[in-house]
């Protein structure tokens, strides 16, 4: 049975410490600087500032039961 390994002694393309030289591999991924042409739409402002409204609500109101816990403990 041999070993899925490959032999460095017969591998190409490796030079003497075992190392791959710049250019032997090809690049892993195309570039991702540029964003691709098919970007979803964002949606309206009316959504944005429900979710908006709805975090400050969410806020306010644990500003509420922290203020009502301290109410409690202090009083």
């Amino acid at each position: 049975m041999s070993t899925p390994d490959p032999d460095p002694e017969t591998t190409t393309g490796l030079e003497p410490g075992g190392g791959v030289p710049p250019g032997e591999t090809p690049p892993g991924e195309s570039s991702t600087a540029a964003a691709p042409a098919d970007q979803p739409k964002a949606s309206g402002r009316g959504a944005n500032r429900a979710a908006a409204i709805a975090v400050v609500a969410f806020g306010v109101l644990a500003a509420a039961f922290f203020v009502a816990y301290l109410v409690g403990v202090l009083g």
